[in-house]
């Protein structure tokens, strides 16, 4: 080892011990108060600053930092307030249907309007709007062998057949009816993330199970 590299390492380890000494004694500038003025620490934009400088900004930084936190979590809260009021209004409302037409309606005017979603496609398994048998294997053995609902993204050929021009690239797929039996809820994103597997789904099972007790009523199964 040479001489300098002896000396950097002598002077690293007093380094630490003056840390080490400092953090278990918390009360040497108690002591030693006129030492908080004398003690000047280099500074990026500043030159140097004295250690009381130093503490300022620092807990300036931080207060600033835990405001920019809380002013996230302000934001998210009234974000999943305005989602939570859109989706009980469009329960209460679907409720009321008298028709499919009436429904088609009030889901793609909240869901898309309110919830600034892209599409929303509704299909029965019965009746004059229904999907094609086919096309209703080829999404339930797909994606619904182990739930009724599915976050993400379909293939080409899947999302023309659901959504046919309108954008979904990633989507909610939601069966209907306790078995699945009554048809299927289909909403597209522009968000290739919008939709993902780790999404929260209590309010979009709650929408599941309005249109499981009402879609049977109205296209009389």
């Amino acid at each position: 080892m040479d001489t300098t590299t002896a000396y950097e390492a002598e002077n690293l380890v007093d380094a630490e011990q003056v840390a080490d000494y400092l953090i278990k004694n918390p009360r040497f500038f108690l002591q030693y108060p006129q030492l908080i003025e004398k003690i000047t620490i280099p500074h990026f934009h500043k030159g140097s600053v004295s250690l009381v400088e130093l503490q300022g900004e620092q807990l300036r930084k931080k207060v600033s930092g835990l405001n920019h936190k809380l002013n996230q979590l302000i934001s998210i809260a009234k974000q999943n307030e305005a989602t939570y009021r859109s989706y009980a209004d469009l329960n209460l409302r679907i409720l009321k249907c008298t028709n499919f037409d009436d429904l088609k309606f009030i889901l793609e005017e909240v869901i898309q309007e309110n919830l600034h979603l892209a599409s929303v496609i509704l299909k029965p398994f019965k009746g004059d709007y229904a999907l094609p048998e086919i096309q209703q294997r080829l999404f339930i053995e797909k994606h619904f062998k182990k739930h009724q609902f599915f976050f993400g993204r379909l293939s080409e050929h899947e999302r023309k057949l659901l959504f046919a021009d309108q954008e979904a690239n990633s989507v909610a797929l939601l069966l209907i009816g306790d078995l699945g039996e009554h048809g299927i809820l289909a909403i597209g994103s522009k968000d290739p993330g919008h939709f993902n597997s780790d999404m929260d789904t209590l309010l979009i099972t709650q929408l599941q199970q309005f249109l499981g007790v009402l879609l049977p009523k109205i296209l009389a199964y």
